[in-house]
């Protein structure tokens, strides 16, 4: 599985931004597509997930104002952030996850950075 991640960017704090993350190769192992952040000097972190089945889970810290969805081809996973505060200010990571079926690998796309400046 190869991802294929776009959409960051500079924005207000108020703003808004659209991630995009496009899958290829064995996309019908996928599990679930979602989005981890890792800002400066900490962990990554969950953003946002969603299952093939719809299936979505925040966290708490983006409840409200990120929205995770999936394109009519279920390759494409979309992250729209509104309301963005500097403290979403992060390297976005695009990640799948397979099935257990194929051996439930990780795979991961590489990082858009995202900046809110207050």
């Amino acid at each position: 599985v190869q991802l294929q991640a776009s959409g960051g960017g500079l924005v207000q704090a108020g703003g808004s931004l659209r991630l995009s993350c496009a899958a290829s190769g064995n996309i019908f192992s996928i599990n679930y597509m979602g989005w981890y952040r890792q800002a400066p000097g900490k962990q990554r972190e969950l953003a946002a997930t969603i299952t093939t089945g719809g299936t979505t889970n925040y966290a708490d810290s983006v409840k409200g104002r990120f929205t995770i969805s999936r394109g009519n081809r279920q390759n494409t996973v979309y992250l729209q952030m509104n309301n963005l505060k500097p403290e979403d200010t992060a390297v976005y990571y695009c990640k799948a996850a397979q099935k257990p079926l194929y051996g439930s690998g990780s795979y991961w796309g590489q990082g858009t950075q995202v900046t809110v400046s207050s």
